[in-house]
């Protein structure tokens, strides 16, 4: 094994030790105290470390998956005795937390929008339940996920307390998701200042969102196809590698070893990585239509 490599692992394993010793030992005195209290049982350091180190895990695989590159860069450096790998995976980090963070908030967005129309829904019961329109907003901003933006644009205290409703909507449709409150607003004003039917207009504005809904999960399942042609393409490299190892081939020290493997690994990570995001685009261009 080369001397980098070897240096490379050597300090991982003994940060990692490290790592594990000082918490360890600043868990021991808390776990004693617990045992005497509980029933009287001390754990063992092995089963403090392997408690801690199954929290971490978790932990970090549920908040922070994009920390799972370096493991990962680490495994093939061990197996492709290189260090190229490692910086590889370093870069690796932040792409996939930009990646992980867009599908976040194209999550909330999506949360937010059917938000938008269940509290539509509701005022339209609430209003012909008999309510007057304030009454019908406050109860109906209760347990949807527009309450944390319409609290904070004073939605609440402004129906509660006779003040601009319309204009605390507009402010609350500024959240990312939430455009549809932007509707709302001008369905109110028109009510207050024209004097037309404030259910009938929420009424048809549910039907619009719903409708925008369908059209939104339609054209996700028409696309479902596409992006898993761009999975299998992306996994394509990976299952001829493990391939290739499967034959004895050693394609990892061909990549790492050999100058032609370098040759071939720089221009196909370029043409692999341009693949990818010629593809996304053309997916992402079609979901925006």
């Amino acid at each position: 094994m080369p001397g980098p490599v070897l240096g490379t692992i050597c300090g991982v394993l003994l940060c990692s030790v490290i790592a594990v010793r000082s918490v360890v030992v600043r868990s021991r005195g808390r776990h004693r105290a617990r045992g005497m209290f509980v029933d009287g049982a001390v754990p063992s350091s092995l089963s403090l470390c392997r408690e801690r180190m199954g929290g971490w895990l978790r932990k970090g695989m549920r908040e922070k998956p994009e920390w799972l590159c370096l493991p990962v860069a680490l495994a093939v450096a061990v197996l492709g005795r290189s260090v190229l790998p490692l910086p590889a995976g370093v870069v690796a980090v932040p792409l996939v937390r930009r990646w992980l963070r867009r599908r976040a908030s194209r999550r909330v967005r999506e949360i937010g929008a059917d938000s938008v129309v269940t509290l539509c829904g509701a005022v339209v019961g609430e209003l012909r339940a008999g309510r007057e329109p304030g009454r019908a907003l406050l109860l109906a901003v209760r347990g949807t996920e527009a309450m944390r933006a319409a609290e904070k644009a004073g939605v609440s205290a402004a129906a509660r307390f006779g003040g601009d409703v319309p204009e605390a909507l507009r402010q609350a449709s500024r959240v990312p998701g939430l455009d549809g409150l932007a509707g709302v607003a001008a369905c109110w004003r028109v009510a207050v200042d024209g004097g037309a039917g404030l259910a009938a207009g929420l009424d048809r504005l549910e039907g619009a969102l719903r409708a925008e809904r369908r059209r939104r999960e339609e054209l996700r399942a028409q696309l479902a196809g596409a992006w898993s042609t761009v999975t299998v393409l992306a996994l394509l490299p990976v299952l001829g590698l493990g391939l290739g190892a499967a034959l004895g081939a050693e394609p990892l020290q061909v990549l790492f070893h050999t100058p032609a493997g370098l040759a071939c690994l720089v221009v196909g990570g370029v043409l692999e990585t341009a693949g990818l995001c010629w593809a996304g685009r053309i997916v992402r261009a079609g979901e925006a239509v």
